[in-house]
């Protein structure tokens, strides 16, 4: 049992890789790069983690980038 679990969680873990991985390439494309993007440590941590992406921190002006092709998108 305990393997079947530990299969669920490294399963869990690469999912959440793969949608960081798929952020980085849609923002790369939109000419956006946020240095910090990364999965979040604590998140990962025990028996059945909860990934979760963290988006980081970025400069003032990526910030506004990014709020920029947002809102061309909602438009």
């Amino acid at each position: 049992m305990a393997l079947a679990k530990h299969g669920s969680a490294a399963a869990t873990i690469r999912d959440a890789q793969e949608a960081r991985d798929e952020l980085r390439a849609a923002l790369k494309a939109a000419g956006i790069t946020l240095p910090s993007l990364s999965l979040d440590g604590v998140s990962l941590a025990g028996d059945f983690p909860r990934p979760l992406v963290d988006l980081g921190r970025c400069a003032p002006v990526v910030a506004r980038q990014l709020a920029e092709r947002l809102r061309k998108c909602g438009s």
